[in-house]
């Protein structure tokens, strides 16, 4: 048994369903079932006994406790957190709630878990912290890509929150013996992606007739990893990687935002063309750009190369392909996670 937090949001449901479709053992996972988590994620496990949902916050001490005692995870993975960037810039307590307090009290029942287990059981026991390549700053053109051991400088409430987190994990590991692991990944896209990121956004407004906003130039620079890779990397440190230690997962896809949106209107064009016959590159807006807006991320994956022999299976050309059929094959998800909350906070956040 594992202990997944943050099941139901998209990167964690997405490790769901991938660790069960692998024969994975049973997972109790645990969601707050925030705007972002969502079980329509994880409709297809309904009726399976190996998969036990638990709506819960991690800040919950007790209710964490309990379910541990009860299920005797021999691992926690730890999706758990509010991870948007503008949403960080707009409301920013909610970031340090859960990404700083509440992972200190899941840090702390996990500890005091795994300090009554005994033989084996405590030897083998992990806990993996999910993180991201925010927490490292922004690079300028020429630089190099990210290290684990490049110098963290966080640019937004969130990074800075996640950076934090990671920071915790670490002390928990040094000072108490925690067996922890880190994982800092590149941006992730895939199936069951909230429409209000990058890429979801510009399929879901492209079908829509809406304009596909895109923050100043566009130029900024980000490396892209298909979340289905992302699991498998996570599943890769989880049963080798060595305790205390952080590895980069990239996707080796360092494109600018505004080359994404265009390749979108492409596959979109491709595979179901407007009725009157344009690009939805016509769609196209330049607004404002954010503030703090970091320039470029990059992340150098080849420490969990040569450590633990991962390496993605997709690039940006056939995972790209596969998203946006997904998002054509399943327009009644999109149609309920696009509620009038979240309409009316995309019309707010892009109205300049």
């Amino acid at each position: 048994m594992i202990l997944v937090t943050g099941g139901a949001g998209f990167i964690g449901a997405n490790f769901v369903l991938d660790w069960l479709a692998g024969g994975g053992e049973p997972v109790v996972n645990l969601d707050k079932l925030t705007y972002a988590g969502n079980l329509e994620n994880l409709a297809s496990l309904q009726g399976d006994q190996r998969h036990v949902f638990v709506q819960a916050d991690i800040a919950d001490s007790e209710r964490v406790r309990d379910l541990m005692v009860q299920h005797q995870p021999r691992a926690v993975v730890n999706f758990a957190a509010e991870s948007h960037v503008d949403r960080s810039i707009h409301g920013p307590e909610d970031f340090i709630q859960t990404n700083i307090v509440g992972t200190f009290r899941l840090l702390e029942t996990v500890r005091a878990y795994w300090g009554d287990l005994s033989g084996q059981d405590k030897a083998s026991f992990r806990f993996l912290h999910v993180s991201t390549d925010e927490v490292y700053g922004s690079l300028a053109a020429a630089d190099p890509a990210f290290t684990e051991t490049h110098r963290y400088e966080p640019n937004s409430p969130y990074s800075a929150s996640k950076a934090a987190s990671d920071h915790l994990v670490r002390a928990y590991h040094h000072t108490y013996g925690l067996p922890v692991l880190t994982t800092n990944c590149s941006n992730n896209y895939g199936p069951y992606h909230f429409p209000e990121k990058l890429i979801p956004l510009m399929i879901v407004n492209a079908l829509a007739g809406k304009a596909l906003p895109v923050y100043g130039d566009g130029m900024q620079v980000r490396d892209w990893l298909y979340v289905k890779d992302h699991c498998s990397a996570i599943r890769r440190v989880l049963d080798a990687g060595r305790v205390g230690e952080v590895y980069n997962v990239g996707g080796w896809n360092e494109m600018p935002n505004i080359e994404i949106v265009q390749k979108v209107c492409a596959l979109l064009d491709a595979m179901r063309p407007r009725a009157d016959g344009r690009s939805y590159r016509d769609q196209i807006s330049y607004v404002a750009d954010r503030p703090g807006h970091d320039r470029r991320y990059a992340i150098d994956a080849r420490k969990l190369e040569n450590e633990l022999g991962w390496r993605p299976a997709e690039t940006f050309e056939t995972g790209i392909r596969k998203t946006v059929q997904w998002y054509l094959d399943n327009p009644q998800w999109v149609a309920h996670v696009q509620s009038g909350a979240y309409r009316d906070w995309v019309k707010i956040q892009y109205a300049a």
